[in-house]
């Protein structure tokens, strides 16, 4: 275990990413396939029922299945020749029948679907539950006024619940990806050697295998790496859009800025020496998986380029680089559901935050009414003047406005907040309208 394994992940998940979880879907896997061979009365019916018997986990010694891995290259080899033995030493006649006309590449393939699925189901369920935190903050700021930013630079009003409504479309996006991906994804390998079968491998057992794991049939695809790629993509996709949440959360947390906060809670945030810091943790732990998430993904797609029907090397680099991104995928997700639940807003902050340019942030605004009388690029270059004035001389944007343009109306409307904000309140509002109405 590393000293960090309890921080960039979820303990929810501990024990779906375990040796013994591991081992017990590769159990589940072979008893699966004696079970459809015996169904289609290929195997007696006796023999797979031994067989399911004795794929216990805890018949299985997992630190020599580990010790011997190495041997055989992977995992299945080790496993296949204790499960045998166990099953000897029970019924002999049924020790024939175990992985019969299998390879190893079916039993782990479809052991690591098994536990995407239920790694799926999980994520589902917890993106559900965000995208439903990111509806209720939205609804709750469409119409608190903060600043919009470009290039880190103050640029012109916004509303906060326009922010967090782009989080949330986000969001749904990803969910949309992932429901349109357990369509492709959650099947079965079950193709033998070269994935041509053989008389105990045969359409019919690959219907009723996948049928007993609750999977779909598939032909098989041992060095068609594409659904896996397309899994690690989305959780590429998945892991970025949590990024740049967290991204704009710990922005929003500077000192200067101190617009928003990650909720508070004893010993969260602190610094080991200065005793007054209020530390952005939860978006830093999500920004470092955000980063670490590009490189694995990358790996995967370069292990696709794959020789023939099994490949030597690019198959096994999967393994540990799929586990890898999950964790991390779904410590984020964990980690940004209680971000977004516990956010504190400071709605005084962000209007105060809105007059420290002095009124500058209004004059694109300014530009377009003037634009009325005197043409769009007429226009840009008088307001760019007045502005580089208001810079020099400390004056609000306003008051130069009105020295220089006495004859403009209406002046006064031009430098409210809530008159800046563009669309942001109906766009949130129409945003919304997709959610609230489901």
């Amino acid at each position: 275990m590393s000293l960090y394994s309890e921080t960039f992940y979820t303990g929810e998940l501990t024990a779906l990413f375990s040796d013994r979880n591991a081992v017990s879907n590769l159990l589940r896997v072979e008893a699966a396939l004696a079970a459809a061979q015996a169904k289609l009365g290929i195997i007696p019916e006796k023999a797979a029922t031994v067989i399911a018997d004795c794929c216990m986990v805890d018949a299985i010694d997992i630190n020599a299945l580990k010790a011997d891995v190495s041997l055989g290259g992977n995992t299945a080899i080790p496993l296949v020749k204790q499960l045998t033995k166990a099953i000897k030493n029970r019924d002999f006649e049924a020790s024939k029948y175990v992985h019969l006309g299998a390879t190893s590449q079916d039993i782990i393939d479809t052991a690591t679907v098994l536990t995407i699925k239920e790694y799926l189901g999980w994520s589902e369920n917890k993106l559900n539950r965000l995208q439903q935190n990111l509806v209720q903050l939205t609804q709750e700021h469409k119409n608190t006024i903060m600043i919009g930013r470009t290039l880190l630079q103050q640029a012109k009003p916004i509303s906060f619940g326009l922010k967090t409504a782009t989080w949330l479309e986000s969001i749904t996006r990803s969910l949309n990806r992932l429901q349109q991906l357990k369509k492709r994804l959650l099947c079965i390998q079950l193709g033998g050697a070269v994935g041509s079968g053989n008389e105990y491998i045969t359409r019919q057992v690959q219907i009723e295998f996948a049928k007993i794991l609750g999977l779909s049939p598939s032909f098989p695809w041992q060095s068609e790496r594409d659904t896996f790629n397309e899994f690690a993509s989305f959780s590429g996709v998945l892991s970025g859009s949590l990024g740049k949440i967290a991204k704009d959360i710990s922005l929003l947390m500077q000192t200067e800025i101190a617009e928003v906060f990650e909720g508070a809670s004893e010993g969260k945030g602190g610094s080991s020496t200065m005793p007054h810091k209020r530390n952005p943790v939860s978006s830093a732990l999500i920004l470092s998986n955000s980063l670490r998430t590009p490189g694995l993904v990358s790996t995967l797609l370069s292990s696709m380029v794959q020789e023939h029907e099994r490949s030597a090397g690019s198959w096994h680099a999967e393994w540990e680089t799929l586990t890898q991104l999950m964790e991390l995928t779904a410590g984020s997700l964990d980690k940004t559901v209680d971000l977004i639940q516990n956010l504190e807003v400071d709605r005084e902050r962000m209007l105060l935050n809105i007059e420290v340019t002095n009124g500058l942030i209004y004059a694109e605004k300014v530009a377009l009414q003037l634009s009325k009388t005197m043409g769009k690029m007429q226009a840009h270059e008088a307001v760019q003047k007045a502005c580089k004035i208001t810079n020099s001389t400390e004056k609000h944007l306003k008051e130069v406005i009105t020295e220089l343009y006495p004859e403009i109306d209406n002046l006064d409307k031009l430098f409210r907040p809530e008159n800046a904000i563009g669309h942001s309140v109906e766009w949130v509002e129409a945003i919304l309208k997709n959610y609230l109405e489901k």
